[in-house]
């Protein structure tokens, strides 16, 4: 168990990779040294799977958005789900919310870039931060942070050292996983030596991008203390000192009294 208590700020633990056993592990992620964890929902089904767990676990906070994967399916009917469940107890965010180049077939970045601004804009309107998904698309996801201004994060941030900068001065965090531990990851790495300590958020996206030593394992939010080790140890300081940081920061963000 780490020393210094863990807050994952992504996790996906309505994913099907945790069916056989999501209860156990859950109930266990406290003993791990896990403080907190929000689950980031990607449609409204998986919103309500997310606050359902939220209250069966108290360390558990709920993100409810329409991830950009999802946005071709997406309808009125859905953003007005995602409005009425944001007044939930137990939801502190809307996310997973953003926009994905990666797979071009998956959904047109027109509906895409459609459906971002409509949950920034209901972010906005509910004076809740955001959970950024930004993947090859640094160029508009950055435009249109800009122009809307939320509170947020950019989670598992891909981009340069320059726009770490960029999404920093517009108040925003940067959210640094697994992938920073990787060793072909040459840009998180440089970010993580370089954002500053009160931006940083460290999160798992479990069940995906395990650390290393852990890669290619299901990912949980205890493993975040191999990000932690590698990150501090980038930044030339203390494990504790670094989980303290994030913790407290997410808890800033998040507005949460922990």
């Amino acid at each position: 168990m780490p020393d210094g208590k863990i807050f994952d700020t992504h996790a996906h633990y309505d994913d099907d990779a945790f069916d056989a056993d999501r209860d156990v592990l859950l109930t266990a992620l406290p003993s791990k040294g896990v403080g907190a964890a929000i689950n980031a929902a990607i449609d409204p089904a998986s919103a309500r799977r997310c606050l359902a767990m939220s209250r069966r676990h108290g360390y558990l906070r709920t993100a409810v958005g329409i991830h950009p994967e999802c946005a071709a399916r997406a309808s009125d009917d859905w953003l007005a789900d995602i409005y009425r469940l944001s007044l939930e107890s137990g939801v502190c965010a809307i996310g997973e919310i953003g926009l994905d180049y990666h797979y071009e077939d998956a959904c047109p970045r027109s509906i895409q870039k459609e459906w971002f601004r409509r949950q920034l804009a209901l972010a906005v309107e509910r004076d809740l931060p955001v959970i950024v998904h930004d993947r090859d698309a640094h160029e508009d996801t950055l435009r249109l942070l800009q122009e809307y201004h939320p509170q947020g994060v950019v989670h598992c941030f891909s981009g340069s050292v320059e726009m770490m900068q960029q999404v920093v001065s517009l108040g925003m965090y940067i959210g640094l996983g697994g992938v920073t531990t990787f060793a072909n990851a040459k840009r998180p790495a440089a970010v993580a030596a370089a954002v500053p300590l009160d931006r940083l958020l460290l999160e798992t996206d479990a069940p995906y991008m395990a650390p290393v030593p852990c890669r290619g394992r299901r990912c949980d939010s205890s493993l975040i203390a191999h990000t932690a080790a590698h990150i501090a140890n980038l930044r030339g300081m203390d494990m504790r000192e670094l989980l303290d940081a994030t913790w407290d920061n997410a808890c800033r963000l998040f507005r949460l009294k922990l």
